[in-house]
């Protein structure tokens, strides 16, 4: 589930990430994949003139601002820079828009999956794929696994883990019910008993009070925690989860749209060449310096 970072959202940002942090193994995952059933697209109907477009000759992609890297730079998605744009970017090129044929709209996230019409193609906002959510909305296949990300403080043993083997000897955390702590139990395999929190709030403040090590939390939320949330933090490593729901990320549609199937070609194709698997390199990995553990 996508971790709200708005000023708005400051102000709620305890309860907010205590219902958000970590992925919640029912929330989410693929059982929600093209929940819209919609047929395989075919090369006619994806021919560029042919899309079924809020405004012909032109991609309308929505995203909320502030725009927060590292899926996005300097607030500005017109910019191709960072992961979300690059993707949405790569998409449209697929479909066979220039740069100058898209144009981004703002789309506050908590409207963004609200059923009924919507002024945009698809929105590209760090947006979880969901059960719930796909009852009011489409999806498309998802282009981004969230992975999990291991949080310490600077000048700690945590900070120093360079490898999955250099945690297994520490006091490790994260909230109870996610994919966080199966990957933990899973994955590193800690010498002794992760601690388990009801929420990733009460992770942080334990983190702050050495009470442990470090915490593992999914991606998004790491990310948002050592931007925002603690400032002498750092993400130590990624790792992708073993077993539990994978979180995905989804772009989002209007009910019944009819770009879905082309969209989800569209990412095929950029899945086959390996362009996700760069553009995710590029900008969740080598431009924010977060290694991916072994």
């Amino acid at each position: 589930m996508r971790v709200r970072r708005t000023l708005a959202a400051v102000a709620v940002l305890p309860l907010a990430l205590a219902a958000v942090a970590c992925a919640p193994e029912s929330d989410g995952g693929s059982s929600a994949k093209d929940p819209s059933g919609s047929p395989a697209a075919t090369g006619d109907a994806c021919a560029t003139d042919a899309l079924a477009l809020r405004t012909p000759g032109q991609l309308t992609i929505g995203t909320d601002s502030p725009a927060y890297e590292p899926w996005f730079v300097d607030n500005d998605p017109t910019n191709g820079k960072g992961y979300e744009s690059a993707v949405a970017y790569a998409v449209a090129e697929q479909l066979g828009f220039s740069k100058d044929q898209v144009k981004w709209v703002k789309v506050p996230f908590n409207s963004s999956y609200k059923a009924g019409p919507k002024d945009f193609d698809f929105d590209i906002n760090q947006i979880s794929i969901s059960e719930k959510r796909a009852r009011a909305v489409d999806f498309s296949d998802g282009y981004y696994a969230a992975g999990q990300a291991v949080l310490a403080l600077k000048g700690t043993k945590g900070a120093e883990a360079k490898s999955l083997a250099d945690l297994k000897g520490l006091r490790l955390a994260a909230q109870t019910g996610t994919t966080s702590l199966t990957a933990i139990r899973d994955v590193i395999k800690p010498d002794t008993d992760p601690v388990v929190f009801e929420d990733t709030n009460a992770a942080k403040q334990a983190l702050q009070n050495d009470q442990v090590d470090a915490i593992v939390a999914d991606v998004p939320t790491a990310f948002y925690i050592s931007s925002a949330e603690i400032d002498n933090s750092v993400l130590v490593g990624q790792f992708q989860p073993e077993a539990g729901e994978q979180e995905e990320f989804g772009l989002l549609f209007e009910k019944g749209s009819e770009l879905v199937p082309c969209v989800n070609t569209a990412l095929g194709a950029l899945q086959d060449d390996g362009t996700i698997a760069q553009l995710e390199q590029q900008w969740l990995s080598d431009a924010v310096d977060v290694p991916v553990l072994q």
